[in-house]
C-alpha cells in the first residue's frame, strides 16, 4: 500500500477489525518511512453493476456518486455519515439481489427515497425535488402533502 503522505511503498498494520457489517475489513496502517498512519478499507469485489441512465447511457454503479448524492441531500441535517453508509450498504446490496449485471437509475432513486422518507423528511424532500425533477413550488408543495398524508 502506497503511502498518502510520502508515497513510499512500505507500511505495517497495526489494527485490523470488521467493517460495514462484515462486509469489508479496516485497516489502520504506519508507513514505515515517514510513520504518517492512515486507514485503508478492504472488500469484496463484485462484478460491477450497470446503472441505466435516463437518457439510456451505461456506466458503472458508483458508490462514491450514490453517497455523495444522499450526502447533498442531508446537509446540515441531523444524519450521521455511519447513517448514510449503513444505507449506501443497504441499497447496494439490494441492487445486486436485485440484478447481477444492469439496474435502471429510476430503481436506485425509489430506494434512496424509500429510506430517507424514514430518516429525515427535510433530506427526502430535497432529493424528490432533483429526483422528480421538479419545476415549480406546487411540485414541492403536493410532495409535503404527500408526506403529511402518509
Amino acid at each position: 500500500m502506497r503511502c498518502p503522505k510520502c508515497g513510499y511503498m512500505d507500511d505495517k498494520v497495526l489494527d485490523s477489525r470488521a467493517a460495514r457489517d462484515g462486509s469489508a475489513v479496516r485497516r489502520r496502517r504506519e508507513c514505515l518511512s515517514c510513520n504518517h498512519r492512515f486507514t485503508t478499507y478492504e472488500g469484496i469485489v463484485r462484478e460491477e453493476l450497470r446503472v441505466v441512465k435516463r437518457d439510456g447511457r451505461r456506466e458503472e454503479l458508483s458508490r462514491e456518486k450514490l453517497a455523495g448524492g444522499i450526502l447533498r441531500a442531508c446537509e446540515k441535517r441531523p444524519v450521521t455519515q455511519a447513517q448514510i453508509d449503513e444505507m449506501v450498504d443497504s441499497i447496494l446490496a439490494e441492487m445486486a439481489e436485485i440484478s447481477d449485471e444492469e439496474v435502471t437509475t429510476d430503481t436506485i432513486g425509489a430506494k434512496v427515497m424509500e429510506r430517507l422518507e424514514r430518516l429525515d423528511e427535510v433530506a427526502y424532500v430535497r432529493f424528490a425535488s432533483v429526483y422528480k425533477r421538479f419545476a415549480d413550488v406546487n411540485q414541492f408543495l403536493n410532495a409535503i402533502k404527500e408526506m403529511v398524508d402518509k
